[in-house]
C-alpha cells in the first residue's frame, strides 16, 4: 500500500503535468487561431484573384472564325 508521501509526490507530479498540458493547449490554441486567420486571408486573396481572372477572360475578344 502506498504511503502518504508516495501519494503526495504522485499528486504533485500530476499537478505539474496538468499545468504543462494547459500551457501546451494554450499554445496550440494560439497556433490554430493564427493558422485559421492565415487560411481565411489566403481564401480571400484566391477569391480576388479568381475574380480578376474572370474579368480578364470576359475582356478577351471572341474569335468567330473557329480557328484556334
Amino acid at each position: 500500500m502506498p504511503s502518504i508521501n508516495d501519494l503526495l509526490q504522485r499528486v504533485e507530479r500530476l499537478l505539474v503535468r496538468h499545468d504543462e498540458l494547459q500551457r501546451t493547449n494554450a499554445l496550440l490554441s494560439e497556433q490554430l487561431s493564427a493558422i485559421t486567420q492565415e487560411r481565411d486571408s489566403l481564401r480571400s486573396r484566391l477569391a480576388a484573384a479568381r475574380q480578376r481572372i474572370d474579368t480578364l477572360i470576359q475582356r478577351l475578344p471572341v474569335d468567330g472564325s473557329g480557328s484556334a
